[in-house]
């Protein structure tokens, strides 16, 4: 497991050498997005910067099985050595990491589960911890920043934070899989976000969840 160099992000930030998404994870259920979406980010050439704030890693052990302690997790219990190879992580109490930087070139950031503790951040510009100070440099910088928000039902202060955070330029993408393709399993389902996610930042997934419909066949009517 690598670990960051410390830096300040009032000093220019070495952008890194390959594209590079960012991945924030937070105290919501579905680490089983997070997971599938490092793996998948990985195997399609990239690197990850995986920031994971407390929360996130008490939902990590408990729903996805991860090793270690909230202080100092094992993240060779979620992912292999090859995926490991070419992922960082940062507990996001390290405000003073690298991606706090807008210098930090990563090519987007995701924020995937994300809580409604941590959509309220990003909708009113706090940044509080490293994912929140990661997103809004996505924002500031104009770089895709994606938020995949866990949580129903939503009150009204959520949906207007969802609003707000979009009329900034965020995608607001809701963990709402689709059973069109057919799913004969949780992964499947996990899958469908995991794509959906990956195809707007257009990375390549691997994974079949298109509309059967798509290339005419099993079309279904519209009514």
């Amino acid at each position: 497991m690598s670990r960051p160099n410390s830096g300040s992000p009032s000093r220019q930030a070495d952008p890194p050498a390959e594209p590079t998404l960012l991945v924030g994870v937070t105290g919501a259920s579905g680490a089983a997005y997070a997971v599938r979406l490092v793996d998948r980010v990985v195997r399609a050439g990239r690197r990850v910067w995986l920031i994971v704030s407390r929360p996130g890693r008490l939902v990590l052990a408990d729903e996805a099985g991860m090793g270690g302690t909230p202080e100092a997790p094992d993240l060779s219990t979620l992912w292999p050595a090859d995926v490991l190879a070419r992922l960082t992580y940062t507990p996001a109490e390290r405000l003073d990491a690298p991606p706090a930087s807008g210098s930090f070139g990563a090519e987007a950031t995701v924020v995937l589960p994300c809580s409604m503790n941590t959509l309220a951040a990003l909708a009113h510009g706090l940044s509080q911890n490293l994912v929140h100070r990661a997103a809004q440099v996505a924002l500031k910088e104009g770089r895709p920043l994606v938020v995949v928000p866990r949580e129903m039902p939503v009150t009204r202060i959520d949906l207007e934070n969802m609003a707000r955070l979009a009329g900034a330029g965020a995608q607001v993408w809701p963990a709402m899989p689709a059973f069109y393709h057919r799913p004969e399993s949780v992964q499947d389902l996990v899958d469908f976000v995991v794509a959906k996610v990956l195809g707007r930042l257009g990375i390549e997934h691997g994974l079949d969840t298109a509309w059967p419909g798509a290339d005419g066949s099993n079309s279904v009517s519209n009514v």
